[in-house]
């Protein structure tokens, strides 16, 4: 037995009608109460019928009585008001901070044992997924409004690292983006380098050399400590020497070059590529972050990330390398996963932050504009009967799998609830 299944059997009214305190009063639920996610009693502002009164207050929950005194409840006046104790079994009298007993309520024997050997199934399931014999059949206007609260769940989870972010960049919203944007140029490869970049050298340093693309790369390739050797070249031989007066005109200094990763990358991937990419999209689009929240339409949010690189790499993937010729624009790939993890997460950020409905919506429908995800998690779901039509509902799941599924929380899963609840065995 565990906590977690007695809140849900406490939060879904799982428990009979007929409760009985362990002093033999009746006990009517009139209200259970809210869950408490912060430090306190489980259950806040409950309304409890004992005997011929009714108590308001706060619900406590343990397996058994003891786990009181083992948490220490007994010095803690915020349980002071607690007005009933739920436990699975009574193996101690309980008192508050002033020697005042509490109600108890034994519980065992009291709720459907079927729903218990079911969530015992789920817990200690080797499956990939504890339910994946039956989510198949849980309806799909469930599995809607689930990855519904899922996505919200996860942006805010997402905002949390963020606002860490926010802070670092001195309430910048455009460096804060910028730092984020850089990260995910690293497409999880060469994320810490590209954030060691962005840390090296502000947006407002770049944007001052907005109108002068050759400048810009200069300074970015600079600061990657990509251009500390002579070429063969021209083109980075000219970068060098440009970077080498900014480099004494500002106080900036270079990252070490062995930062960056090229192998078991595809050429487009390359560093190299996506730090003229993101050049280019400076020179052409300024201040990312106030356009985006300026732009209406997601075709014309997904345009600002197809920056193209300059002809210089139109044949070269690295420096004094030269391959086929080739316009190298970023994909649809590559903006749909910007898309997903910085526009998204950010504008829901900002959103939030000045209390802008329309901004976290229009960062939900963004998601909702995108093809799912085609990886290995997506793909299972589907097989086992998930029908996904968007990146909102595949960014979703991708949470379910990895804060749910595989932590067995399946006890607080609308979908693994619904399971427990059906009437066949698992």
């Amino acid at each position: 037995m565990k906590e977690e299944f007695i809140y849900y059997l406490w939060e879904n009214k799982l428990l009979r009608k007929d409760l009985i305190s362990t002093d033999q009063e009746p006990v009517e639920i009139l209200h259970s109460g809210y869950r408490n996610s912060n430090a306190g009693p489980d259950f806040l502002n409950a309304r409890i019928k004992i005997g011929t009164t009714v108590w308001a207050g706060n619900v406590e929950i343990h397996v058994i009585s003891s786990d009181w005194l083992l948490h220490n409840h007994q010095h803690d006046k915020a349980f002071d008001n607690v007005i009933l104790h739920i436990v699975y079994q009574e193996d101690k009298k309980i008192f508050t901070t002033e020697n005042q007993p509490i109600p108890t309520v034994e519980i065992k024997g009291m709720f459907d044992e079927n729903i218990f050997l079911r969530y015992h199934d789920f817990i200690n399931s080797k499956h990939w997924i504890a339910c994946e014999k039956q989510v198949g059949t849980v309806q799909h206007f469930t599995w809607l409004s689930w990855l519904d609260r899922l996505i919200v769940e996860k942006l805010e989870m997402k905002i949390d690292l963020l606002k860490q972010l926010f802070i670092d960049s001195k309430s910048d919203w455009e460096e804060t983006f910028y730092r984020r944007l850089m990260i995910n140029l690293g497409f999880k490869v060469n994320d810490n380098a590209f954030e060691q970049l962005a840390r090296s050298i502000p947006i407002n340093l770049l944007l001052r050399h907005a109108d002068k693309l050759h400048e810009i790369e200069a300074l970015l390739f600079g600061q990657a400590g990509m251009l500390e050797k002579e070429f063969n070249d021209r083109y980075p031989n000219q970068l060098r020497e440009t970077y080498s007066f900014l480099a004494k005109k500002y106080p900036i200094k270079p990252m070490n070059e062995s930062s960056w990763r090229f192998m078991r990358l595809r050429p487009a991937n390359f560093p190299t590529i996506r730090i003229a990419q993101f050049a280019s999209l400076i020179h052409e689009q300024g201040q990312l972050f106030s356009k985006i929240v300026e732009v209406e339409s997601v075709d014309a949010i997904s345009d600002i990330f197809r920056g193209t690189a300059s002809t210089y790499w139109d044949i070269h993937y690295q420096f004094d390398k030269q391959a086929e010729n080739r316009k190298k624009q970023m994909g649809d790939e590559a903006v749909n996963l910007l898309l997903i993890n910085s526009v998204v997460q950010m504008l829901f950020f900002y959103g939030q932050y000045i209390e802008n409905e329309s901004l976290t919506d229009k960062a939900l429908m963004i998601l909702e504009s995108i093809e799912p995800e085609n990886n290995q998690t997506i793909r299972k779901y589907t097989e086992f009967g998930v029908q996904i039509n968007n990146a909102l509902q595949s960014q979703a799941l991708l949470f379910l799998k990895s804060h749910y599924c595989d932590q067995k929380r399946c006890i607080e899963c609308r979908v693994g609830q619904i399971l427990l609840n059906q009437s066949q065995t698992i």
